[in-house]
């Protein structure tokens, strides 16, 4: 009889569909830069009368939707990261280790690169430039910075990953429910586009820059379910052949 402890295999991966989807769009994106596309939509969310974007000073849109939002998210991972750690104590949870690691991996990943990129591409915040009231000049993302005393600090965009980062979910409950694995990639990609919008009325990101979030977010849950989680049926047939048989 085969062992119980080896996992079941994944259910089927199209990575022509995974990879190529993000693929596209990030085309999309590197030739809307040709276009004016990001700066019309900043547009209708700025009032030119009063000189500022329509929710600079939103109560709702920075202290609910930013502040205790990203509250919520965070205190979801701190939960994940006690949930994997008890893994290695509570037997009832052992068969989930994997799934709570690569959870706790992506969400890592996910949010954490944001920081960086931000110092490296140093783009500036629409509520910065001299079309919305500010002193900084637009540059695209792929050409030079105009000389400044302040870099700009908005690509990609934080609050966005900090909604896009629940695609882990989405991957973490794949292969186990299948069903809440899809309203889990739904809901993480409603409550991305939500923190999205916000932020972008507020002044605070151009639309390329959150679509390019959701990018590298995909992208990072993916690679932590692929080389943590995925086991093609192949692979599982193999690691059960090997391991012993019960008398």
């Amino acid at each position: 009889m085969v062992s119980t402890a080896i996992r079941p295999a994944s259910r089927p991966l199209n990575l022509r569909i995974a990879l190529g989807l993000p693929a596209v769009v990030a085309v999309i994106m590197v030739l809307l830069e040709l276009t004016t596309l990001d700066m019309n939509l900043a547009k209708l969310f700025y009032d030119p009368v009063g000189a500022e974007f329509i929710g600079r000073h939103s109560f709702f849109l920075e202290d609910i939707l930013h502040d205790r939002a990203k509250e919520v998210v965070i205190a979801f991972s701190v939960l994940a990261v006690l949930g994997f750690i008890c893994t290695f104590f509570v037997a009832r949870l052992k068969p989930f280790q994997r799934e709570l690691g690569c959870l706790v991996l992506s969400l890592a990943l996910a949010t954490s690169f944001v920081t960086p990129m931000k110092a490296v591409t140093a783009v500036q915040c629409p509520w910065s430039l001299k079309e919305f009231g500010g002193k900084e000049t637009y540059s695209e993302l792929l050409s030079p910075r105009p000389a400044t005393d302040k870099p700009g600090r908005c690509w990609p965009g934080g609050h966005a990953a900090t909604g896009f980062t629940l695609f882990a979910l989405f991957f973490a409950l794949r292969d186990r429910r299948p069903r809440l694995a899809r309203q889990a990639l739904v809901f993480a990609f409603a409550l991305g586009t939500v923190f999205s919008v916000g932020r972008m009325m507020q002044g605070a990101h151009f639309f390329s820059h959150n679509v390019w979030t959701a990018v590298f977010c995909w992208l990072i849950c993916l690679g932590c379910y692929y080389y943590i989680l995925y086991r093609p049926a192949a692979m599982t047939d193999r690691v059960a052949l090997s391991q012993p048989a019960n008398a």
